[in-house]
């Protein structure tokens, strides 16, 4: 089983803003467009307990275990005594193979945040005419919010019930009577890791708009689950394993040739599928392969022909591209022997982080290209166009100035998988055989 890591982001606000209102509906939204979603609820009081007193579990736990786990068909669940509080991040992390995780809390967890503000909660109000008082002044969201609220609480006492005064950096503030507590609502603002704001409060979007950041409707759930989709939910992949047809050097095609007393194709099958929302097999053999469907009924295997008569690493990229109906598509080469679904993996989250078109794996000699990331979009045009000018070479059209590329040092390749290995291929007999002789000896 490979571990996917889940991407994570946080609902924010401050008490009774409705966070566990909009989670709910959000987690609803997102799990009916057929996402996996985990969640994770940050509890600020010490000492609750979620087993229930006189049941078996609570005794085990009563009579001294550190940890019980609960178990039963379908549900499992862990009670552990801890010395601190769990970082965020340590939680996330014990939680891989989620779409999207949901964070309830976690303010400086150093998560993208959604910042909820609601017009039927007084705190909310007076954060956000703080926020756009901050805003319309120009200050950065780095501003001590906290040692501000307390300079506008000074303003307005000092200014008397029904006056105004004069707040360093934010020019004239109204009295008391609407800025009591403001350093109370300052200790939770939105930060640079705000990413949108949930919110019916005018003066909220306003600030927002001024700030650069998405307002959506507090009851736009569908809006705020379109956002998450497109920039923070994991991105699915599409695995294309390229196995072309016969091989001259090899003496057949290398999809079928005997490997540890299987055709080649299947280990690639098997040592990919595990990360692969979808798998695509290029093959102008289409009928040679169809044991694959019968030896893996669990899959679904799709075989698709090149789109281009000449042969070629770039128009088979192209038919790779074109058939994939994910955002990013891997492309691996059926004789790389010991392909890695990890490198799969670390190449998604390399493209994921950077917004780059192509990771690829480099080293002092060059790209590998076909062990490497494509993001659909940003590559499908401009290998139609370098195939239609004759190109055959995939890095040929690393150098479009439309496409960004980001090589994948060995030191990352080595950190992902330190065995190395993972480009090692088969071109004759010859050179299959030694590797077979050395995976044998394992």
């Amino acid at each position: 089983m490979i571990d996917i890591p889940s991407p994570a982001v946080a609902v924010v606000g401050r008490h009774n803003s409705g966070k566990t209102t909009l989670i709910e509906r959000l987690i609803a939204e997102l799990v009916g467009r057929g996402l996996d979603v985990g969640s994770i609820k940050h509890h600020s009081h010490r000492g609750f307990d979620i087993d229930i007193p006189g049941k078996d579990s609570y005794r085990h736990r009563a009579a001294g275990a550190s940890e019980t786990v609960i178990a039963a068909p379908g549900q499992v669940a862990r009670i552990k005594t801890v010395e601190d509080e769990v970082e965020c991040s340590e939680l996330v992390r014990s939680m891989p193979n989620h779409d999207i995780i949901v964070v309830e809390g976690y303010r400086k967890s150093g998560l993208p945040t959604i910042e909820i503000m609601r017009s039927g909660n007084e705190a909310d109000c007076r954060a956000a005419r703080l926020f756009v008082k901050a805003a319309r002044e120009g200050l950065p969201l780095t501003t001590d919010f906290t040692q501000l609220g307390r300079a506008v609480d000074r303003a307005g006492n000092a200014a008397g019930r029904d006056g105004a005064g004069e707040v360093p950096g934010l020019g004239e503030m109204p009295g008391a009577s609407d800025y009591s507590a403001a350093a109370d609502a300052a200790a939770k603002m939105p930060s640079t890791n705000t990413v949108a704001v949930v919110t019916d409060i005018p003066e909220a979007e306003e600030a927002a708009a001024l700030y650069g950041i998405p307002a959506i409707g507090l009851e736009d759930v569908a809006a705020l689950a379109d956002f998450l989709s497109e920039h923070y939910v994991r991105p699915r992949v599409t695995v294309v394993i390229q196995a072309g047809g016969e091989s001259r050097r090899m003496g057949q095609s290398k999809a079928t040739v005997p490997f540890a007393g299987r055709p080649l194709i299947c280990r690639l099958v098997e040592r990919l599928s595990p990360v692969a929302d979808e798998l695509i097999i290029t093959t102008n053999e289409a009928d040679k392969l169809g044991f694959l469907h019968d030896m893996y009924p669990d899959l679904t295997i799709r075989l698709v022909g090149d789109a281009y008569a000449e042969r070629g690493a770039l128009p088979g990229l192209y038919t790779a591209l074109a058939a994939a109906e994910n955002p990013y598509v891997a492309v691996v080469a059926c004789d790389m022997v010991f392909a890695s679904a990890r490198l799969v993996v670390a190449e998604a989250l390399a493209m994921h982080e950077s917004g780059a078109d192509v990771v690829a794996p480099s080293n002092k000699h060059g790209f590998e290209p076909l062990h490497a990331m494509y993001r659909k979009e940003g590559c499908l045009g401009a290998v139609h166009a370098r195939t239609e000018r004759g190109e055959k070479r995939v890095q040929s059209f690393f150098d479009d100035p439309a496409v960004t590329v980001l090589p994948f040092n060995q030191d990352r390749v080595l950190e992902v998988e330190p065995r190395g290995g993972c480009f090692i291929n088969a071109n004759t007999p010859e050179e299959l055989a030694r590797i077979e002789q050395s995976y044998l000896g394992e």
